[in-house]
């Protein structure tokens, strides 16, 4: 019998054992679960860490405005850049002084033209017969002031040896006052007759100038750029002929009165002077570097575009330049003072624009240095054709991150690309 018992108690099912046992298996899914999300989230850090490590940028080499010596700067950096036309300050519409018909015309465009060249005859037989007329009539005056001069020649003697007799009581007052009468008529037609001849002489002078006014010639020396009138036109300088009416003959341009016209925004306006320095690239010669020099500032600002004229003078002479060309000038700045208090002046520097988060007067770069980057809080000056100017805060030498700053953080890591 106790065989049989021993016999069904091994028989039994073990319950809290075969709990045991199917628990078991829960708790390993559990924790391999977790090991796999503490895996993933070290190999993501760790990815991160690898792309944050390997940011690529680009490095430029912040360049120094002044010399060792120091203490200013080059006459060739730029304060400021704006864009303009090529003007003449001497050019003309040549026109008639009357109006007339065109006989011929000896232009063409581009033609050199000197001060007093006939450019244009009209026709002159109008004014060729008033001159002629004019003169017929001077001569007749001329002739009646003779004849009034001889009149005047005889009544003198006669007056005199009346007034004479008068005064020895030998003739009467009445005959005295008559004698006097006619002498002083004569007396007044001759200054009468002076005073027509004068008047003739004058109407000679206006005939002579209307006929002289049917040749057009050049009022200064330059060259021609338009030609308006052909041979059998009317021209008139106030169109009085009617639609068709030419009012010029031709536009003369003196080239040596060139220059540029530039419209400098009045926020700027106090970085230009009178005589300074700058230079003029034409749009049509972009590598050309022109020496030219500030003429004058126009004291008035346009209220419509907030901006002031600025006429710049080319110091040198070139038959490539021509009017109305489009022209963009760099205006240098002068020399610093070398003075103690000018420091920072003197230290000015200048670095690509893309270097440079800017934020009005201040901005900031990232220093390369070495493997990371240091962001510096800088000073800014203007914007030149060179890059930004850094007035402080940045030394000659110094490399710098330019590209896209928007991805760099201060102590970055970062991989060079020269």
């Amino acid at each position: 019998m106790a065989d049989k018992a021993s016999l069904l108690d091994q028989l039994k099912i073990d319950r809290g054992s075969a709990q045991e046992t199917a628990a078991r298996p829960t708790w390993l899914v559990w924790a391999g679960a977790g090991l796999v999300v503490l895996v993933a989230l070290a190999f993501g850090a760790w990815w991160l860490f690898l792309r944050a490590a390997a940011v690529p940028v680009h490095v430029a080499v912040a360049q120094a405005l002044g010399g060792e010596s120091g203490g200013g700067t080059t006459a060739g950096t730029s304060a400021l850049d704006a864009s303009g036309y090529v003007v003449a300050r001497r050019a003309a519409t040549v026109s008639a002084k009357i109006i007339g018909r065109v006989t011929s015309v000896n232009i063409e465009e581009g033609q050199k033209v000197t001060a007093g060249e006939v450019l244009a005859r009209l026709d002159d037989s109008i004014w060729r017969a008033q001159l002629e007329q004019a003169q017929a009539g001077l001569a007749q005056s001329e002739a009646s002031l003779a004849a009034a001069q001889v009149a005047l020649a005889d009544a003198k003697p006669i007056y005199d040896r009346d007034e004479q007799q008068h005064s020895q009581g030998l003739i009467s007052a009445q005959q005295f006052d008559t004698a006097k009468q006619t002498f002083n008529a004569i007396q007044t037609d001759f200054v009468v007759k002076q005073r027509m001849v004068d008047s003739a002489r004058k109407n000679v002078e206006v005939a002579q100038r209307n006929l002289d006014d049917t040749v057009v010639r050049a009022p200064f020396s330059g060259v021609i750029t338009v030609k308006a009138a052909q041979a059998g036109e009317i021209v008139s300088p106030s169109s009085a002929g009617g639609a068709y009416t030419r009012t010029g003959i031709g536009t003369i341009v003196d080239m040596d009165s060139l220059e540029v016209e530039v419209d400098v925004s009045e926020n700027f306006i106090n970085r230009v002077r009178p005589e300074q320095a700058a230079t003029v690239k034409l749009n049509a010669y972009p590598d050309w570097e022109i020496p030219a020099a500030v003429i004058a500032v126009i004291p008035t600002a346009d209220r419509s575009k907030a901006t002031v004229k600025v006429r710049v003078g080319f110091k040198v002479k070139d038959p490539r330049i021509l009017p109305e060309m489009g022209a963009r000038v760099a205006f240098l700045t002068g020399p610093l003072p070398a003075a103690s208090g000018n420091a920072t002046a003197a230290a000015q520097t200048v670095v690509p624009t893309e270097a440079v988060e800017a934020n009005g007067d201040t901005g900031t770069v990232f220093v390369v240095d070495g493997t990371s980057v240091e962001k510096r809080a800088v000073h800014l000056g203007p914007k030149t054709s060179a890059g930004q100017i850094i007035t402080s805060g940045l030394s000659s030498g110094t490399r710098v991150a330019i590209g896209d700053l928007s991805r760099l953080t201060d102590n970055a890591r970062v991989s060079i690309q020269e």
